[in-house]
């Protein structure tokens, strides 16, 4: 009996060990996906937080984390279900609650769900305090809704709360993007009224004049701010040159802001190079060089993430069709259709290349 006693503690003790083992491998999985989604790895990060779910660990977050996953990747959809079955866990916090209402009203409004995105912001109004971005969603997605009275009493709302230059800039070209832009100058208007505090304030006004079309303003705050250090003045710099159609100096501006990206890539907060060789790409194609140009987008593919990744596909669509490449061309715009299929433009470049290859 004492053998058979001891042998039953012992089997205790290793399912114990082994469930326990289990266990932490569960939780290895679970933090992984929350590494991998913050460095923007969202297809692993969305694998182990759909495993996550399968091991029934962490719940509500793990659904968020696919969530945000999906939106990253444009799953629009997918990120809704995600979030709505987040918002149906059991004991959901409030704060977490109101950050998947504002989660879930951002796909639903990049889903083109518009009701139902202003539903999700009605609840955070109702239920949850309203900070500057509540009142900035909710603005635009009322703008997108032509309830130009609603949006315009949140954004006052917003840059009453965030009266800071990213803030202007937010409003200005959600207005813009409505051909509204007018309504969206007066916030870059007013920031520009308070005195810069550093070289980060001092290259947003470089921004805000460039968005102005105020070229010569914009060259001397973006040039002071790249004089204090500022890697990111040299990119908007390059901007400002290539609106003005001067290739060469855009050219120098973006060589070194490549440069000074490349050697600070192990860096925190560092630049992406790809926007870089993006801009060389377009002053290439500016220029006729095409070969360059895609020289200088595959360099800048191997270090962009979602948005720069997408501005380099289509400038390689641009290229090819610019060498008169039209079958590659068209072969190059249904691969990015595949990826981003509500692009418009990229449409009617497709419907362009194949009037030219007969398909």
């Amino acid at each position: 009996m004492k053998f058979r006693k001891t042998a039953l503690i012992l089997a205790v003790c290793i399912g114990t060990a082994v469930f326990s083992g289990c266990d932490n491998e569960k939780q290895k999985i679970f933090e992984q996906a929350g590494k991998n989604l913050e460095q923007g790895s969202y297809e692993y990060a969305l694998q182990e937080y759909a495993e996550s779910v399968n091991n029934q660990v962490n719940l509500p977050m793990s659904y968020r984390g696919m969530g945000i996953a999906n939106l990253r990747l444009g799953n629009y959809e997918a990120a809704i279900e995600s979030f709505t079955n987040a918002l149906g866990c059991d004991r959901v916090k409030k704060s977490l609650e109101k950050d998947l209402y504002t989660y879930r009203a951002t796909a639903r409004f990049l889903a083109g769900l518009y009701e139902d995105a202003m539903a999700d912001c009605q609840m955070l109004a109702q239920n949850h305090t309203m900070d500057a971005d509540c009142y900035f969603l909710t603005g635009k997605v009322a703008l997108a809704m032509d309830a130009y009275d609603e949006a315009a009493n949140n954004f006052e709302q917003s840059f009453g709360e965030d009266s800071t230059y990213d803030r202007a800039i937010q409003i200005y070209e959600v207005y813009l993007e409505q051909d509204m832009e007018a309504d969206g100058s007066r916030y870059l208007e007013a920031v520009l009224a308070s005195e810069p505090k550093g070289t980060q304030d001092i290259c947003d006004r470089g921004r805000i004049y460039y968005y102005m079309d105020d070229y010569a303003n914009a060259r001397q705050e973006l040039t002071e701010a790249s004089n204090q250090g500022s890697t990111e003045a040299l990119l908007l710099l390059g901007m400002v040159y290539m609106a003005q159609n001067d290739y060469s100096n855009a050219r120098a501006m973006y060589q070194q802001f490549v440069s000074q990206a490349l050697d600070a890539q192990e860096s925190d907060g560092a630049q992406s190079a790809a926007q870089g060789y993006n801009g060389l790409a377009l002053c290439d194609i500016a220029e006729g060089n095409y070969d360059s140009a895609l020289e200088n987008i595959s360099s800048g593919i191997s270090f962009a993430e979602e948005e720069e990744m997408q501005s380099l596909l289509f400038n390689e669509v641009v290229a090819y069709e610019k060498k008169l490449d039209f079958a590659t061309a068209l072969q190059k715009v249904q691969a990015y259709l595949e990826i981003y299929p509500d692009d418009e433009e990229a449409k009617k470049e497709m419907a362009f290349l194949k009037t030219r290859t007969g398909v």
